[in-house]
């Protein structure tokens, strides 16, 4: 196990790229973690909690700067939640390998969508389908890099729902938030522009650790001498990471989102292989 000294620095280091990413600290915390020697059951369920502490840190200082959309926030976290709660519960008794090796390939999916997308500049959808606009999904933001307010419409919500559901279940499952994927769906299926994606992210993977949170709770994975500190340095590095996304232009937050996914997802599929 790593230091206390040093579990802080690596916690501030996550909640900096999981709050400016959109995925939550547990994407560099459980990699670190594992590193250090903790079962990966374990890294999860102390991950799912900074994912809340994560969400906390950053979600009030997006919905005040308002770049979260709170209609699309609220819609798709009942889905979100479900997905949580069965997957934690798979978790409980399944292979560290297989959870190792299955970590590394959400991420690696995650990354190619993005990848072959990374020059694409983002432009509102020509028309809103009925579920959707019956919903009020859309809204607008102050851009600081164009110094301009920016209009968009949320689309295909009867699609996002059910995909979400798939989200949480990856959450529930890794403990990562699986914010990787729920900025992929409001980017890919319901056209929202990556800051109001990433953002809205931020606000969802909360609630759905929290319901994640109580099945790893309730089976005893919770440690809460590790979790304190990690919670406390996560706090940190996610009011830092917020107040650097509002200055940055939406490529180069894709662009943060694609580096750290590669790295990542590499090292948890060898890890899984080598069976360490």
């Amino acid at each position: 196990m790593p230091s206390y000294s040093l579990l802080w620095i690596i916690s501030i280091i996550a909640g900096f790229i999981g709050s400016m990413s959109g995925m939550g600290g547990g994407v560099v915390l459980i990699p670190a973690l594992t590193f250090f020697g903790l079962p990966i059951k374990k890294a999860i369920a102390v991950s799912i909690v900074s994912v809340i502490a994560t969400s906390s840190g950053s979600a009030a200082a997006y919905v005040r700067d308002r770049l979260t959309n709170l209609k699309v926030g609220m819609f798709l976290e009942m889905f979100t939640m479900l997905g949580a709660l069965v997957g934690a519960m798979i978790t409980v008794e399944a292979n560290q390998r297989f959870l190792s090796i299955l970590f590394g390939l959400v991420l690696m999916v995650s990354w190619l969508a993005l990848f072959f997308r990374r020059h694409e500049e983002w432009h509102p959808p020509e028309h809103q389908d009925a579920f959707s606009h019956w919903l009020e999904l859309e809204g607008s933001y102050p851009d600081s890099e164009t110094s301009r307010e920016v209009y968009y419409r949320a689309i295909h919500a009867s699609i996002g729902g059910p995909l979400m559901f798939g989200a949480g279940l990856v959450a529930g499952l890794l403990g990562i938030g699986a914010g990787a994927l729920k900025v992929l769906i409001h980017d890919l299926v319901m056209g929202l522009p990556p800051k109001v994606s990433t953002t809205t992210s931020n606000l969802i993977i909360g609630v759905t650790a929290l319901a994640g949170t109580s099945v790893y709770l309730a089976h005893g994975l919770i440690d809460p001498g590790l979790a304190v500190p990690v919670v406390l340095g996560i706090l940190v590095g996610a009011f830092l990471g917020t107040r650097v996304l509002v200055r940055l232009p939406n490529r180069a937050v894709r662009m943060l989102f694609l580096v750290v996914l590669a790295v990542l997802s590499v090292e948890m599929i060898f890890r899984g292989i080598r069976g360490s």
